[in-house]
């Protein structure tokens, strides 16, 4: 029996999304279906974002984001999630939205003009990264 197991192969690790699941496996009692909450679905999406599962994160987070729409961390998650994942519109959407509640949120700034350039708008995008250069007290020498 013990030979068995030891010859068993690792493939990798547990999926984050199966481990952030497996973690709260009891909370309810047996036989109860656990509810998530919002806070386990952002537990969870952060460990789909690191793990560059990016749409299964954006999936998570978009949910996250409805549930608590005047939070700018899980918007912004969500917005890098999308940007990751080749959704620049929905990202752009996202980034706009954080940088009219909150105008020195610094990287939607950064995020949202590198977001532009993705999508081959170049004009659009310089101010947006000229913003964000300011916030991190990059000035052009000519100024």
């Amino acid at each position: 029996m013990t030979d068995n197991f030891n010859a068993y192969a690792a493939t990798g690790g547990v999926a984050p999304d199966r481990w952030a699941s497996a973690l709260h496996l009891f909370d309810d009692g047996a036989g109860v279906p656990h509810e998530e909450s919002t806070i386990e679905r952002w537990e969870r999406a952060l460990l789909l974002f690191e793990a560059r599962d990016y749409i299964g994160a954006a999936k998570l987070l978009a949910v996250v984001v409805e549930e608590a729409p005047e939070l700018t961390g899980p918007r912004l998650l969500l917005a890098r999630a999308y940007y990751h994942s080749a959704q620049l519109g929905r990202a752009e959407e996202q980034l706009r939205e954080i940088v009219e509640r909150d105008p020195v949120e610094h990287y939607a700034h950064l995020l949202l003009g590198r977001t532009l350039q993705r999508q081959g708008r170049q004009a659009e995008a310089e101010p947006w990264l000229r913003m964000a250069g300011a916030f991190a007290g990059e000035f052009p020498e000519d100024a």
